[in-house]
Protein backbone atom coordinates (compact mmCIF):
# COMPACT_ATOMS: atom_id res chain seq x y z
CA UNK A 1 0.00 0.00 0.00
CA UNK A 2 1.38 3.36 -0.83
CA UNK A 3 0.92 6.47 1.43
CA UNK A 4 -1.90 8.07 -0.73
CA UNK A 5 -4.33 5.41 -0.13
CA UNK A 6 -4.26 5.18 3.39
CA UNK A 7 -7.51 6.44 4.85
CA UNK A 8 -5.76 9.21 7.04
CA UNK A 9 -4.13 10.76 3.53
CA UNK A 10 -2.76 13.74 3.87
CA UNK A 11 -2.89 13.90 7.22
CA UNK A 12 1.06 13.78 8.04
CA UNK A 13 2.23 12.98 11.67
CA UNK A 14 5.84 13.40 13.03
CA UNK A 15 7.80 13.09 16.24
CA UNK A 16 8.74 16.47 17.04
CA UNK A 17 11.06 15.77 19.62
CA UNK A 18 12.74 13.88 17.27
CA UNK A 19 13.06 16.63 14.74
CA UNK A 20 14.36 19.54 17.35
CA UNK A 21 17.76 19.80 17.22
CA UNK A 22 18.53 19.24 13.68
CA UNK A 23 15.87 21.84 12.90
CA UNK A 24 17.03 24.03 15.47
CA UNK A 25 20.40 23.46 13.91
CA UNK A 26 19.33 24.22 10.47
CA UNK A 27 17.26 27.34 11.59
CA UNK A 28 20.71 28.99 13.67
CA UNK A 29 23.02 28.21 10.09
CA UNK A 30 20.06 30.03 8.30
CA UNK A 31 20.67 33.26 10.21
CA UNK A 32 24.33 32.72 10.71
CA UNK A 33 24.23 32.98 7.00
CA UNK A 34 21.96 35.25 5.89
CA UNK A 35 24.25 37.75 8.53
CA UNK A 36 27.17 36.89 6.42
CA UNK A 37 25.94 37.43 3.30
CA UNK A 38 24.60 40.89 4.31
CA UNK A 39 28.24 41.76 5.72
CA UNK A 40 29.86 41.60 1.88
CA UNK A 41 28.22 44.73 0.30
CA UNK A 42 25.80 44.76 -2.67
CA UNK A 43 28.53 43.32 -5.51
CA UNK A 44 29.84 40.77 -3.82
CA UNK A 45 26.21 39.59 -2.53
CA UNK A 46 24.99 39.58 -6.06
CA UNK A 47 27.92 37.30 -7.31
CA UNK A 48 26.89 35.06 -4.33
CA UNK A 49 23.12 35.11 -5.76
CA UNK A 50 24.76 34.16 -9.14
CA UNK A 51 26.72 31.94 -8.17
CA UNK A 52 24.11 29.69 -5.81
CA UNK A 53 21.12 30.23 -8.16
CA UNK A 54 23.33 28.72 -11.14
CA UNK A 55 24.58 25.76 -9.52
CA UNK A 56 20.68 25.31 -8.12
CA UNK A 57 19.30 25.25 -12.09
CA UNK A 58 22.27 23.19 -13.19
CA UNK A 59 21.71 20.56 -9.93
CA UNK A 60 18.13 20.08 -10.15
CA UNK A 61 18.55 19.52 -13.54
CA UNK A 62 21.16 16.93 -13.35
CA UNK A 63 19.38 14.99 -10.57
CA UNK A 64 16.61 13.90 -13.43
CA UNK A 65 19.77 13.10 -15.70
CA UNK A 66 20.02 16.42 -17.83
CA UNK A 67 23.11 18.49 -18.39
CA UNK A 68 22.56 21.90 -19.06
CA UNK A 69 25.42 24.02 -20.44
CA UNK A 70 26.64 26.20 -17.73
CA UNK A 71 27.11 29.16 -19.54
CA UNK A 72 24.28 29.45 -20.90
CA UNK A 73 22.58 28.94 -17.30
CA UNK A 74 24.74 31.66 -16.14
CA UNK A 75 23.69 34.42 -18.89
CA UNK A 76 20.39 33.37 -18.68
CA UNK A 77 19.91 34.14 -15.00
CA UNK A 78 21.96 37.46 -15.51
CA UNK A 79 19.71 38.71 -18.31
CA UNK A 80 16.92 38.08 -16.35
CA UNK A 81 18.16 39.72 -13.12
CA UNK A 82 19.41 42.38 -14.76
CA UNK A 83 22.81 41.87 -13.76
CA UNK A 84 26.17 43.54 -16.04
CA UNK A 85 28.32 39.98 -16.01
CA UNK A 86 29.85 40.93 -20.03
CA UNK A 87 29.60 38.69 -22.81
CA UNK A 88 26.05 37.33 -22.29
CA UNK A 89 25.88 34.02 -24.96
CA UNK A 90 22.30 33.11 -25.86
CA UNK A 91 20.30 30.46 -24.16
CA UNK A 92 18.01 27.70 -25.99
CA UNK A 93 14.58 27.80 -24.75
CA UNK A 94 14.86 24.88 -22.30
CA UNK A 95 17.61 26.34 -20.30
CA UNK A 96 15.27 29.96 -20.00
CA UNK A 97 12.04 27.44 -18.91
CA UNK A 98 14.22 26.15 -16.38
CA UNK A 99 15.37 29.77 -14.99
CA UNK A 100 12.23 31.20 -15.82
CA UNK A 101 10.94 28.82 -13.42
CA UNK A 102 13.41 28.96 -10.43
CA UNK A 103 13.24 32.81 -10.29
CA UNK A 104 9.53 32.93 -10.13
CA UNK A 105 9.61 30.42 -7.43
CA UNK A 106 12.39 32.86 -5.30
CA UNK A 107 11.89 36.22 -6.47
CA UNK A 108 8.19 36.19 -6.02
CA UNK A 109 8.08 33.81 -2.83
CA UNK A 110 5.50 35.60 -1.50
CA UNK A 111 2.62 35.34 -4.13
CA UNK A 112 0.83 32.18 -3.54
CA UNK A 113 0.58 28.83 -5.01
CA UNK A 114 -1.89 28.61 -7.92
CA UNK A 115 -3.04 25.55 -10.46
CA UNK A 116 -1.95 28.24 -13.31
CA UNK A 117 1.15 29.16 -12.19
CA UNK A 118 2.40 25.64 -11.76
CA UNK A 119 0.82 24.93 -15.24
CA UNK A 120 3.28 27.95 -16.38
CA UNK A 121 6.05 26.34 -14.85
CA UNK A 122 5.72 23.25 -16.38
CA UNK A 123 5.11 24.89 -20.01
CA UNK A 124 8.62 26.36 -19.39
CA UNK A 125 10.03 23.16 -18.62
CA UNK A 126 9.05 21.80 -21.97
CA UNK A 127 8.70 24.64 -24.58
CA UNK A 128 8.39 22.17 -27.13
CA UNK A 129 5.70 20.19 -25.80
CA UNK A 130 8.08 17.45 -25.98
CA UNK A 131 9.84 15.37 -22.64
CA UNK A 132 13.36 13.87 -24.89
CA UNK A 133 11.59 12.46 -27.97
CA UNK A 134 8.26 11.56 -26.46
CA UNK A 135 5.01 14.33 -26.75
CA UNK A 136 4.05 14.58 -23.59
CA UNK A 137 0.85 16.74 -21.31
CA UNK A 138 1.83 20.15 -20.90
CA UNK A 139 0.63 22.70 -18.63
CA UNK A 140 -2.50 20.84 -17.62
CA UNK A 141 -2.65 17.66 -14.93
CA UNK A 142 -1.53 14.44 -16.68
CA UNK A 143 -4.17 12.08 -17.81
CA UNK A 144 -2.53 8.51 -17.79
CA UNK A 145 -3.97 7.98 -21.58
CA UNK A 146 -0.37 5.50 -21.71
CA UNK A 147 -1.35 3.99 -18.08
CA UNK A 148 -0.93 4.86 -14.98
CA UNK A 149 1.49 6.84 -13.79
CA UNK A 150 4.86 5.01 -12.22
CA UNK A 151 8.63 5.71 -11.56
CA UNK A 152 10.09 2.07 -12.71
CA UNK A 153 13.60 1.44 -12.95
CA UNK A 154 15.28 -1.71 -14.70
CA UNK A 155 15.97 -3.07 -18.70
CA UNK A 156 12.81 -3.65 -20.43
CA UNK A 157 11.18 -6.64 -19.13
CA UNK A 158 12.93 -6.79 -16.14
CA UNK A 159 11.60 -2.71 -15.25
CA UNK A 160 11.03 -2.16 -11.46
CA UNK A 161 8.30 -0.09 -10.11
CA UNK A 162 9.47 1.74 -7.30
CA UNK A 163 5.84 3.70 -6.92
CA UNK A 164 2.83 4.56 -8.31
CA UNK A 165 0.75 7.77 -8.31
CA UNK A 166 -2.69 8.45 -7.06
CA UNK A 167 -4.99 8.16 -10.68
CA UNK A 168 -5.35 11.08 -12.87
CA UNK A 169 -8.91 11.31 -12.14
CA UNK A 170 -8.24 12.57 -8.48
CA UNK A 171 -5.21 14.87 -9.02
CA UNK A 172 -7.31 17.66 -9.82
CA UNK A 173 -9.21 17.41 -6.22
CA UNK A 174 -5.56 15.47 -5.08
CA UNK A 175 -4.08 19.43 -5.93
CA UNK A 176 -6.59 21.80 -4.93
CA UNK A 177 -6.01 19.99 -1.43
CA UNK A 178 -2.19 20.27 -1.30
CA UNK A 179 -2.49 24.02 -2.58
CA UNK A 180 -4.85 25.36 -0.47
CA UNK A 181 -2.64 23.87 2.85
CA UNK A 182 0.43 25.22 0.83
CA UNK A 183 -0.98 28.68 1.07
CA UNK A 184 -2.28 28.42 4.13
CA UNK A 185 -0.77 29.09 7.64
CA UNK A 186 -0.91 26.49 9.74
CA UNK A 187 1.76 28.05 12.35
CA UNK A 188 3.89 25.10 10.89
CA UNK A 189 7.72 25.83 10.86
CA UNK A 190 8.31 27.23 7.11
CA UNK A 191 11.29 24.95 7.07
CA UNK A 192 9.59 21.92 8.43
CA UNK A 193 6.51 22.94 5.72
CA UNK A 194 9.08 23.07 2.68
CA UNK A 195 10.10 19.19 3.38
CA UNK A 196 6.50 18.31 4.03
CA UNK A 197 5.57 20.42 0.68
CA UNK A 198 8.00 18.39 -1.68
CA UNK A 199 7.25 15.19 -0.45
CA UNK A 200 3.48 16.03 -0.53
CA UNK A 201 3.53 17.17 -4.40
CA UNK A 202 5.95 14.56 -5.51
CA UNK A 203 3.83 11.59 -4.29
CA UNK A 204 0.59 13.14 -6.35
CA UNK A 205 2.95 13.40 -9.00
CA UNK A 206 0.79 15.22 -11.37
CA UNK A 207 2.49 15.86 -14.37
CA UNK A 208 3.68 13.57 -16.59
CA UNK A 209 7.14 14.76 -16.38
CA UNK A 210 8.69 16.77 -14.69
CA UNK A 211 7.78 16.66 -11.00
CA UNK A 212 10.93 15.92 -9.20
CA UNK A 213 12.39 19.64 -10.66
CA UNK A 214 9.01 21.39 -9.81
CA UNK A 215 8.71 19.90 -6.17
CA UNK A 216 12.38 20.95 -5.81
CA UNK A 217 11.12 24.86 -6.45
CA UNK A 218 8.22 24.56 -4.86
CA UNK A 219 10.63 23.81 -1.94
CA UNK A 220 12.60 26.75 -2.56
CA UNK A 221 9.35 29.33 -2.92
CA UNK A 222 9.03 27.58 0.77
CA UNK A 223 12.46 28.07 2.11
CA UNK A 224 13.02 31.46 0.37
CA UNK A 225 9.58 32.32 2.55
CA UNK A 226 11.16 31.09 5.82
CA UNK A 227 14.68 32.69 4.66
CA UNK A 228 11.80 36.22 3.83
CA UNK A 229 14.11 36.89 0.74
CA UNK A 230 15.18 36.96 -2.51
CA UNK A 231 18.27 36.64 -2.50
CA UNK A 232 19.43 32.57 -2.55
CA UNK A 233 22.74 31.82 -0.66
CA UNK A 234 22.49 28.17 -0.85
CA UNK A 235 21.20 25.44 -3.12
CA UNK A 236 19.31 22.23 -1.86
CA UNK A 237 19.14 20.89 -5.01
CA UNK A 238 22.89 20.71 -5.63
CA UNK A 239 23.33 19.00 -1.93
CA UNK A 240 20.39 16.50 -3.13
CA UNK A 241 22.19 15.84 -6.15
CA UNK A 242 25.45 14.58 -4.49
CA UNK A 243 23.46 12.73 -2.44
CA UNK A 244 21.01 11.16 -5.23
CA UNK A 245 20.47 7.74 -4.02
CA UNK A 246 19.78 8.19 -0.72
CA UNK A 247 17.43 10.95 -1.75
CA UNK A 248 15.71 8.70 -4.20
CA UNK A 249 15.80 5.93 -1.48
CA UNK A 250 14.18 7.64 0.90
CA UNK A 251 11.50 8.74 -1.11
CA UNK A 252 10.60 5.36 -1.80
CA UNK A 253 10.39 3.78 1.93
CA UNK A 254 8.44 7.14 2.69
CA UNK A 255 5.65 6.30 0.14
CA UNK A 256 5.38 2.80 0.90
CA UNK A 257 5.04 3.68 4.36
CA UNK A 258 2.73 5.30 6.90
CA UNK A 259 1.42 8.69 7.49
CA UNK A 260 4.39 9.40 10.26
CA UNK A 261 6.94 11.29 7.76
CA UNK A 262 9.47 11.65 10.64
CA UNK A 263 12.30 9.42 8.85
CA UNK A 264 11.74 12.07 5.71
CA UNK A 265 11.74 15.21 7.59
CA UNK A 266 14.94 14.15 9.42
CA UNK A 267 16.83 13.25 6.12
CA UNK A 268 15.54 16.67 4.22
CA UNK A 269 16.33 18.99 7.43
CA UNK A 270 20.21 17.15 7.23
CA UNK A 271 19.99 17.74 3.51
CA UNK A 272 19.37 21.27 4.19
CA UNK A 273 22.16 21.52 6.78
CA UNK A 274 24.77 20.03 4.95
CA UNK A 275 23.76 22.91 1.84
CA UNK A 276 24.16 25.72 4.05
CA UNK A 277 27.59 23.91 5.58
CA UNK A 278 28.57 23.73 1.38
CA UNK A 279 27.57 27.64 0.81
CA UNK A 280 31.32 27.90 2.65
CA UNK A 281 32.56 27.05 -0.98
CA UNK A 282 30.68 30.10 -2.57
CA UNK A 283 31.44 32.26 -0.06
CA UNK A 284 35.18 31.36 -0.95
CA UNK A 285 35.29 31.96 -4.63
CA UNK A 286 32.94 35.12 -4.40
CA UNK A 287 35.82 36.48 -2.18
CA UNK A 288 38.46 35.11 -4.27
CA UNK A 289 37.01 36.52 -7.73
CA UNK A 290 36.42 40.13 -5.98
CA UNK A 291 40.45 39.97 -4.77
CA UNK A 292 41.63 38.91 -8.26
CA UNK A 293 39.26 41.89 -9.63
CA UNK A 294 41.01 44.06 -7.16
CA UNK A 295 44.03 42.91 -7.94
CA UNK A 296 43.35 43.75 -12.12
CA UNK A 297 42.22 46.98 -11.39
CA UNK A 298 45.59 48.25 -12.08
CA UNK A 299 45.88 46.24 -15.03
CA UNK A 300 45.33 46.74 -18.41
CA UNK A 301 42.68 44.45 -20.17
CA UNK A 302 40.79 44.03 -23.19
CA UNK A 303 37.34 42.11 -23.21
CA UNK A 304 38.85 38.81 -24.51
CA UNK A 305 41.06 38.89 -21.49
CA UNK A 306 38.37 39.74 -19.26
CA UNK A 307 36.18 37.06 -20.37
CA UNK A 308 38.91 34.25 -19.99
CA UNK A 309 39.65 35.90 -16.64
CA UNK A 310 36.04 35.73 -15.49
CA UNK A 311 36.16 31.84 -17.20
CA UNK A 312 39.59 30.97 -15.21
CA UNK A 313 37.88 32.49 -11.61
CA UNK A 314 34.90 30.59 -11.92
CA UNK A 315 36.64 27.11 -12.29
CA UNK A 316 37.70 26.40 -16.50
CA UNK A 317 37.81 23.27 -17.28
CA UNK A 318 41.29 21.72 -17.87
CA UNK A 319 44.04 23.37 -18.48
CA UNK A 320 44.54 26.83 -20.40
CA UNK A 321 46.50 27.28 -23.41
CA UNK A 322 46.54 29.13 -26.75
CA UNK A 323 44.13 26.98 -28.78
CA UNK A 324 41.68 26.86 -26.13
CA UNK A 325 41.74 30.81 -25.73
CA UNK A 326 41.61 31.30 -29.37
CA UNK A 327 38.33 28.67 -29.43
CA UNK A 328 36.49 29.91 -26.99
CA UNK A 329 37.49 34.07 -27.55
CA UNK A 330 36.96 33.14 -31.57
CA UNK A 331 40.56 34.70 -32.68
CA UNK A 332 43.64 33.30 -34.59
CA UNK A 333 46.04 31.81 -32.11
CA UNK A 334 48.56 34.31 -32.94
CA UNK A 335 46.21 36.80 -31.60
CA UNK A 336 45.33 34.41 -28.65
CA UNK A 337 49.34 34.11 -27.97
CA UNK A 338 49.66 37.92 -27.97
CA UNK A 339 46.49 38.44 -25.56
CA UNK A 340 48.12 35.56 -22.98
CA UNK A 341 51.42 37.17 -23.27
CA UNK A 342 50.07 39.83 -22.60
CA UNK A 343 48.83 39.21 -19.35
CA UNK A 344 51.89 37.20 -18.31
CA UNK A 345 54.15 40.48 -18.68
CA UNK A 346 51.33 42.21 -16.49
CA UNK A 347 52.30 39.16 -14.20
CA UNK A 348 48.32 38.42 -14.07
CA UNK A 349 48.89 34.84 -15.93
CA UNK A 350 51.83 32.63 -15.35
CA UNK A 351 53.23 29.92 -17.32
CA UNK A 352 53.05 26.26 -15.76
CA UNK A 353 56.48 23.87 -15.68
CA UNK A 354 55.90 22.15 -18.88
CA UNK A 355 56.81 24.15 -21.49
CA UNK A 356 56.52 23.94 -25.61
CA UNK A 357 53.77 22.25 -27.25
CA UNK A 358 52.27 21.86 -23.85
CA UNK A 359 52.42 25.36 -22.74
CA UNK A 360 49.72 25.81 -20.17
CA UNK A 361 48.82 29.03 -18.30
CA UNK A 362 47.41 29.53 -15.14
CA UNK A 363 46.55 32.84 -12.68
CA UNK A 364 48.85 34.51 -10.87
CA UNK A 365 48.60 33.06 -7.04
CA UNK A 366 47.78 35.95 -5.01
CA UNK A 367 48.04 34.07 -1.28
Amino acid sequence: MYIHQRIQWPDFTWDAIVLSEVLGAVRHKQGRLVGRMEGLGFSLREEAVLQTLTLDVLKTSEIEGEVLNVDQVRSSLARKLGMDIGALIPADRHVDGVVEMLLDATQRYIQPLSQDRLFGWHSALFPTGRSGMYKIVVGQWRDDSTGPMQVVSGAMGRERIHFEAPASEIVPAEMDTFINWFNTDQNQDPVLKAAIAHLWFVTIHPFDDGNGRIGRSIADLQLARSDNSTQRFYSMSAQIQLERKQYYDILEKTQKGDLDITEWLVWFLSCLNRALTATDTILTTVLTKARYWEFFASKVINERQKLMLNKLLDGFDGKLNTSKWAKITKVSNDTALRDILDLVNQGVLEKEDAGGRSTNYRLHNLL
